[in-house]
């Protein structure tokens, strides 16, 4: 399963010295996602991760950085909805619907579907698909390794994505919400033993 973090919303201490250790510890990209940030601030923080790592970071917005930094890609959303002209690289995009995971799917190279568990980060923003649902949109092969999970995804819900046969799993909450937490490391490792 690919393994994807999407950072906080907002910039945090210690940000750019805790997204290598991410990566250190299996992820396999990180989403860089700061709604109503400047392109400054983006680049600020791109400037603050070693070099390495920028080949595994996927934009949401100033898609310009894209190339500038050789970035993996970029993600489509409401407030950035097409990629680049002769954009060449990974081009994902966000879906709150099956048919719009059908509809998406043959033109990305992955797609979100959210939310499918009650969100972490955001209060009131409950699962919107029944397992039964899933279940069903696996055997129809809606859902495949195409098809990353978004919501409230935690440790505990791994094997149900796997039963539910998604490619992957985006972290958000559930790892933001341990950056100054001693035992993260042993909590990544967790993690990576149960994406595996």
């Amino acid at each position: 399963m690919k393994w994807i973090v999407i950072t906080s919303p907002d910039f945090l201490q210690g940000e750019a010295t805790f997204i290598p250790r991410l990566f250190d510890h299996g992820v396999d990209l990180l989403h860089l996602r700061k709604p109503g940030a400047s392109m400054e601030a983006c680049r600020q923080l791109l400037d603050e991760i070693p070099h390495e790592w920028h080949n595994r970071i996927v934009l949401h917005s100033h898609f310009e950085l894209a190339s500038m930094y050789n970035l993996h890609g970029v993600h489509l959303n409401h407030r950035c909805p097409q990629a680049p002209e002769g954009f060449d690289k990974s081009i994902s995009c966000s879906c709150h619907s099956l048919e719009e995971v059908e509809q998406n799917k043959p033109m990305r190279n992955y797609v979100f579907l959210s939310p499918i568990f009650d969100s972490i980060s955001k209060e009131g923003y409950g699962a919107a698909f029944s397992p039964e649902v899933l279940r069903d949109a696996a055997s129809k092969q809606i859902i495949d390794y195409k098809v990353v999970a978004l919501g409230g995804i935690e440790a505990s819900h791994i094997n149900a994505l796997k039963e539910w046969h998604f490619g992957g799993a985006a972290f958000l909450g559930d790892i933001w919400n341990r950056i100054n937490d001693k035992d993260v490391d042993s909590y990544l490792d967790h993690l990576r033993q149960l994406l595996k």
